[in-house]
């Protein structure tokens, strides 16, 4: 009587711990979400001017929301926006345009609640690259199973100054990175579910896991809707998008492997190749062309009409998608053959070491110039700048995780790994292209997510000595603490906040930085 009376107390404790323990895993990851919210919402508007390539983007996201198509602005259009009383010069003319037109959709959201004002078309992108520092934690989390491990990546990304800057200013790599990351979450989730089912097929026997049939993968199907949204941001997504489908395929051989397959290769190939590539590339199409649907149901968008009473090979096609092909092969040769020398241009060699960052503002005043006292004058600047200390350290990471799926076989490095060559690698094609070291904003949260393992590695393994534990515990808050003082020193220069220009010489480290 009286173990049955233990038993059941004992099973109420273990129900109302599971959701203590879930809060649990919650309440860490929000706590850095607001954290990274305050920073990156705070004096948003600030400074009231189009920052860098926000002379293209919000302009663009307004006419997508008032005309469902990018049209054309006069030359004095960012004066008469940012006028006093605002003009909005807005014309019907189409304009041609490089990148997709899902980017601009998200940022002319803001506008068009908030109006066209700087603030307007940051909003969208700051509170996704706050969400985004959220997923990091969640699926750190989830990654490494260590709440911990999840925290401290997400933690990491809410200083990461590249991330930061990029979350406050209205251009389109903040969206792609967020769009990404999530697909790569919703793959997690996939690949859990999977085995779960395989485990199941395992405890049948025979050849259960050869033969499973593994149903409606929900959040496969959604990870290739993101994906296909990222490839609507950016052409970078494609590449993501090859990738991940590989990598996915990858995990279901090894899940049907490690639950007792006789063949988890022909397995896979029977069983889940089809249905990867109807879940990803397919699905992925289906969202890019979706993105088009303003461009396509209106009349007024570059080169729409171009196909009308076009004959020829594909003349059963009907007009306005091979309108929208030709419009794509324009737009493919334009990014192609972008060679227009820029000041803060680089090589894709140097991005993980940021070694030629990108200066988005600058405003240089002479003492008594708008409240600068300096004798020396002052400066204000926004410089996309990733966290010097963070991404050192993430090269490090990098190498260590090499060493974790090489060696070891760990499937986690394998997967950041994987995000590396899908975001990374494809720039080294283009050496003759004039390119920025902005792009890899779309990489931070797998370098967040490599430093972490790599701290969580510093911690020592389980049953590691008390002594251990504490000189782990010293080295890995030594690097959490010097990648955020050195946030906080570079602070200024990713805010335009207005210094001395002595301090703005302090700060640049090397002379590739001015």
């Amino acid at each position: 009587m009286a173990l049955a009376v233990a038993e059941r107390r004992q099973e109420r404790e273990t129900v109302h711990a599971a959701p203590a323990k879930d809060r649990y895993r919650w309440w860490g990851p929000l706590a850095v979400a607001v954290f990274a919210g305050v920073l990156r919402l705070w004096n948003l508007g600030h400074p009231h001017a189009f920052v860098f390539d926000e002379t293209y983007y919000p302009k663009d996201g307004w006419s997508l929301w008032q005309q469902g198509y990018e049209s054309a602005w006069p030359d004095n259009a960012n004066q008469l926006i940012l006028g006093d009383p605002q003009v909005i010069p807005l014309s019907h003319a189409a304009a041609f345009i490089a990148h997709p037109p899902l980017g601009k959709w998200v940022i002319g959201l803001g506008t068009h609640f908030w109006g066209l004002h700087p603030f307007g078309w940051r909003i969208a992108v700051a509170l996704l690259g706050t969400l985004s520092v959220l997923m990091v934690a969640r699926i750190g989390r989830r990654l490494f199973r260590s709440t911990l491990i999840g925290c401290t990546a997400g933690l990491l990304m809410a200083v990461d100054g590249l991330q930061f800057v990029m979350s406050r200013v209205g251009l389109l790599d903040g969206v792609s990175a967020f769009l990404v990351l999530a697909a790569f979450g919703a793959l997690l989730v996939d690949r859990d579910r999977t085995r779960d089912l395989l485990r199941a097929a395992r405890a049948e026997g025979g050849r259960a896991a050869d033969e499973a049939r593994l149903g409606l993968r929900p959040w496969r199907l959604a990870a290739g809707v993101l994906l296909g949204a990222a490839c609507a941001v950016k052409w970078t997504g494609a590449p993501v998008l090859a990738v991940f489908t590989v990598l996915v395929l990858l995990w279901d051989q090894a899940g049907r492997r490690a639950a007792g397959a006789h063949r988890p290769w022909r397995s896979m190939l029977r069983r889940d190749l089809w249905p990867a590539a109807l879940s990803m590339p397919v699905a992925a199409l289906a969202a890019y062309l979706l993105s088009w649907t303003g461009w396509l149901a209106t009349d007024g968008g570059y080169d729409r009409h171009w196909a009308d009473g076009r004959g020829g090979a594909f003349g059963w096609v009907p007009a306005p998608l091979r309108s929208l092909w030709h419009y794509h092969s324009e737009i493919w040769h334009f990014n192609t053959t972008l060679t227009s020398p820029h000041t803060y241009q680089s090589n894709p060699w140097s991005w993980l070491v940021q070694g030629r960052p990108v200066s988005m503002y600058w405003e240089q005043l002479k003492t008594g110039e708008k409240g600068c006292t300096a004798p020396d004058g002052c400066a204000s600047q926004i410089l996309a700048l990733g966290t010097p200390v963070l991404w050192w350290a993430a090269c490090f990471a990098l190498a260590y995780a090499l060493y974790r799926w090489f060696f070891r076989r760990d499937w986690r490095s394998g997967a950041i790994l994987a995000a590396v060559v899908a975001v990374y690698l494809p720039w080294f094609q283009y050496q003759q292209r004039t390119v920025f070291s902005f792009y890899m904003v779309v990489l931070v949260p797998f370098l967040c997510l490599a430093v972490a393992q790599m701290l969580g590695a510093m911690l020592g393994p389980a049953g590691s000595t008390p002594s251990r534990r504490r000189w782990g515990a010293a080295g890995a808050g030594l690097v959490v603490v010097a990648v955020m003082g050195c946030f906080a020193f570079f602070l200024p220069l990713y805010t335009a906040e207005l210094i001395p220009m002595s301090d703005w010489h302090d700060r640049m480290w090397f002379t590739s930085w001015i």
